[in-house]
């Protein structure tokens, strides 16, 4: 979220949480993407604010982290205290979750990431929501980057690459006829809690059904390997994939995520050096190396 936006989500969110009978004396972000997290205290909570446009997505999230709290999946909670439904106020969509104290140490280690994500998948098995499908997230990415009028700063040979990679690797996951379940979507560090209770997923408003590699394409490479009984080959398929879908989106009117252009100069570099392909972890330390 861009930093003019922040402060009036942040104001939103401790409204939102003042109104529903929850001590507010302070707040402070503590992540920032498209949408914001946001710990308000005394009364510990975990407040996650979007623009409206999020709505349908936070509406899914809370289905499925309904549904997973009835079984034993590694996720975070929401708040017991307040009605589990989203919130709107002054132009942004506020729902509110329980905090959890980070862990000593916020490194995950392989085998409990692996772990972590196989419980999750075990779990979501058991839920039955409706959700948009892996391929559904594709056809966007490639409707971005196929016109001009919905994404004029994308250059030509940009365009040319996204387009090829995207039809290509998209055709090629799909011949490959894997099983298919409810996945996490995006399970990447950044969706990983590292807290006293063990690692929790949270963002479940990117849920989808999908071959199960498709979630393992977003997690360090080390973790992927642990992960048991997996194609890696299609991981590596759906690692490339992945790649060329978060760089589609960073083209997207009104994408608010911070660094934006830096994370495009990153991802098309990716994509033009070739495999082996690097996973979103690894992006993001080239990011924070190659400096604006």
């Amino acid at each position: 979220m861009e930093p003019s936006e922040v402060q009036r989500a942040v104001h939103a969110g401790r409204s939102t949480a003042s109104a529903l009978g929850l001590r507010v004396d302070d707040a402070v972000v503590i992540h920032n993407s498209n949408r914001i997290a946001v710990r308000l205290s005394p009364c510990d909570v975990l407040a996650r604010i979007g623009p409206t446009a999020h709505q349908a997505g936070s509406e899914l999230e809370l289905e499925v982290a309904r549904r997973l709290a009835q079984t034993d999946s590694p996720v975070g909670e929401l708040e017991p205290r307040v009605e589990p439904r989203s919130y709107m106020r002054d132009g942004f969509v506020v729902t509110l979750w329980t905090y959890y104290e980070p862990a000593a140490s916020q490194e995950h280690q392989a085998s409990d990431y692996a772990d972590a994500l196989e419980r999750l998948h075990v779990g979501m098995r058991k839920v039955d929501v409706t959700t948009p499908h892996f391929t559904d997230r594709l056809t966007e990415a490639q409707r971005l980057v196929s016109s001009r009028d919905l994404t004029p700063a994308l250059a030509d040979a940009d365009r040319a690459l996204l387009v090829n990679t995207l039809r290509g690797v998209g055709r090629t996951i799909s011949d490959r006829g894997a099983a298919e379940q409810l996945l996490h979507g995006e399970p990447h560090p950044g969706n990983l809690l590292s807290t006293k209770n063990g690692p929790l997923f949270i963002d479940l408003e990117t849920c989808c059904r999908g071959p199960i590699e498709f979630d393992v394409a977003h997690v360090p490479e080390e973790a992927s390997e642990l992960y048991p009984g997996v194609d890696q080959e299609l991981v590596r398929e759906c690692r490339l994939l992945v790649l060329a879908m978060v760089a589609a989106w960073r083209f997207e009117p009104g994408d608010q995520l911070p660094n934006r252009q830096r994370a495009v100069r990153v991802l098309l570099s990716a994509l033009r050096e070739g495999p082996p392909w690097p996973t979103l972890g690894v992006i993001g330390r080239r990011m924070a190396l190659s400096g604006d």
